[in-house]
């Protein structure tokens, strides 16, 4: 299977999307970082050797055609009380020597926790052997509810698999504008939210 990978870099991005419904926030939250056409499959948070963590997040993430599968670690907070916060986080430690490492993601309803769970998970997974470690990392994403249901995402792309076997990876140049194909059958008509 052709493969895209991310090389030595990964980056750690962030968005916050807003919809009608949760689900539509998380997918807006996707769309904001250019990954809302991907299949989602979530890793357990093992970094590979020699992977570099960007948490500015302008390393280039994985790229590839509508549907392709994306594995990734991800963090989302949803919520769709007004007034309520909604926080997401990544945090992570890496081996000395670029020996690969470990990242998790918490969420919760506001900032504290959320680094709180992360610095704390991070410590009790490197007990015994902290000095095989260098410091712990984070990078965590709030979104406040107004009215609208609102998703506060982070979110790091390991790599890109195509779907079929002996295909290369391609880039969808819609997706690469940020824009969605059209619909050209004649039997596909424009969705409009039903209003009660």
């Amino acid at each position: 299977m052709t493969r895209s990978s991310i090389k030595s870099e990964l980056p750690i991005l962030k968005a916050t999307g807003t919809g009608g419904t949760a689900l539509a926030a998380f997918h807006n939250a996707l769309v904001g970082v250019n990954l809302g056409h991907y299949n989602l499959i979530r890793l357990s948070s093992v970094i590979p050797p020699g992977t570099v963590i960007d948490p500015t997040g302008t390393a280039p993430a994985p790229s590839g055609a509508w549907g392709d599968r994306l594995y990734c670690v991800y963090a989302e907070q949803r919520t769709t009380t007004p007034g309520e916060e909604a926080w997401a986080g990544i945090g992570w430690v890496q081996r000395l020597g670029g020996g690969g490492g470990l990242m998790v993601e918490h969420e919760g309803g506001s900032e504290a926790f959320v680094t709180d769970s992360i610095l704390t998970t991070l410590y009790d997974m490197v007990q015994g052997c902290e000095a095989e470690y260098a410091a712990p990392h984070f990078v965590v994403n709030g979104a406040h509810c107004t009215s609208k249901p609102v998703c506060s995402l982070v979110i790091a792309p390991f790599e890109m698999s195509s779907w079929h076997v002996g295909a290369p990876v391609a880039s969808d140049p819609d997706l690469a504008r940020g824009s969605r194909p059209e619909e050209t059958s004649a039997n596909v008509r424009p969705m409009s939210p039903s209003r009660a």
